[in-house]
């Protein structure tokens, strides 16, 4: 077998091309109108183009292209989840909390109605319950390091191709997440006329048009200001996972990172002052961050892992895409208020229940600057999608792992 060159991308490098894969898709959308009409993001655009020229040359035996980009990452992801905390104001906690726990619940009937989607249409397929599992809530909701987790499980319960399954359908929900999230929010304002003419789209008129927003004017003081308060955020947070850690409690450095932000906010709150400025510059801190992640984690994604796929599995996960999109319009938007805050919210849904919180964070983004910006969303989905879920999502999956296996019993013999 003929073997491909490796050739290792740096750090800085692999920066640099997320960057231009951003402006790549900017272009792009200015220039083909239904990449807008439908809210798909600039660095999913940009960044999925990149990620298929790299698989081409993978293909084509010519180099493969290896990234150093986990450390850099995992910066902007915790820095994103920092200025999340930092936008949820005390009022906003208040009018946040009753969402959060009907969210909380919605999520885990996802993951455990995914989870039997992948057993029902794999028993359909003639699939083993085991290899089945692997495209459920494992890559699905809990994205590739729940896959990376769970897969292990399978492949010594007997099948052999659990991890290779497992990453491959996560991938893909990564790619469907970013595709799907946006023609959705846009259905559903346009289907319940949720639009306010007043209001919509100033943000994206002025980025289309290479003007100015018409948001706050931010000096360089709080913009400088707003970076040195998200180290201190991120600094907080490694100090509460390690302090938990240390009398063995397990909290995601992002989750306690979002904490930090959270304190932050409370800080500034409490001080006299109108810190709206500062608030708007820490928005802007976190929406560079978001970027960066998202192009980044799109471009290394390696899409050769999707060309192993059967017809059967490839079946099995447009059936989760499928269900998810009609989970979202028809319990997540209806429940938690048929508003346009739900209707962003449904966007979230879509992008973490398909892999990743900066997935769901970025489609709402984009659906909210063609329309308008929702406090409560950029608040709610980040606790469920980058916590809450992640504790219900191990607890349903062991359930339906442990039933899997003696289903796995049955189809082999």
């Amino acid at each position: 077998m003929e073997e491909i060159s490796v050739f290792k991308v740096s750090m800085f490098e692999t920066l640099m091309l997320a960057v231009l894969a951003i402006y790549f898709g900017e272009f792009l959308r200015k220039k083909i109108n239904i990449l807008v009409k439908y809210c798909l993001p600039a660095s999913v655009v940009g960044g999925t183009i990149f990620a298929i020229v790299f698989y081409v040359l993978y293909s084509m035996k010519i180099v493969e292209l290896e990234f150093d980009y986990k450390a850099v990452n995992q910066l902007f992801y915790c820095i994103f989840f920092a200025a999340s905390g930092a936008a949820a104001s005390m009022a906003l906690l208040k009018q946040g909390g009753k969402l959060v726990v009907i969210f909380a619940v919605l999520a885990a009937v996802l993951a455990a109605c995914q989870n039997a989607v992948a057993l029902a249409v794999g028993k359909f397929m003639n699939v083993d319950p085991l290899i089945s599992m692997m495209t459920g809530s494992i890559p699905m909701t809990g994205g590739h390091g729940n896959a990376a987790s769970f897969a292990p499980i399978a492949v010594d319960a007997g099948a052999p191709a659990a991890m290779e399954v497992a990453i491959a359908a996560a991938t893909f929900g990564l790619i469907s997440g970013c595709i799907v999230g946006g023609p959705l929010g846009n259905f559903i304002v346009k289907r319940h006329k949720l639009e306010d003419p007043l209001l919509d789209g100033k943000e994206e008129k002025a980025e289309m048009s290479g003007e100015e927003s018409t948001g706050i004017l931010m000096g360089k003081n709080q913009i400088i200001q707003a970076v040195f308060l998200m180290c201190v955020a991120i600094g907080i947070g490694r100090l509460v996972t390690n302090g938990l850690k240390s009398v063995g409690v397990d909290l995601p450095i992002h989750v306690s990172c979002m904490f930090g932000g959270i304190l932050v906010r409370i800080f500034y709150d409490l001080k006299k002052g109108n810190h709206d400025v500062l608030y708007e510059a820490i928005d802007s801190v976190g929406e560079f961050s978001l970027g960066l992640f998202v192009s980044m984690s799109i471009i290394t994604m390696k899409l050769w892992q999707l060309s192993g796929l059967g017809i059967a599995l490839v079946a099995l996960l447009v059936a989760q895409v499928i269900f998810i999109l009609i989970f979202c319009y028809f319990l997540t938007f209806r429940l938690l208020g048929g508003d346009y805050d739900a209707a962003v919210m449904a966007v979230g849904h879509t992008g973490f229940g398909l892999g990743a919180v900066p997935v769901s964070m970025t489609t709402m983004q984009t659906v909210c600057k063609k329309y308008r910006y929702s406090k409560l969303a950029f608040f709610v989905v980040p606790v469920i999608g980058g916590f809450i879920s992640n504790l219900t999502n191990a607890v349903i999956i062991t359930k339906f792992l442990d039933f899997a296996k003696s289903l796995h019993a049955v189809w082999i013999g």
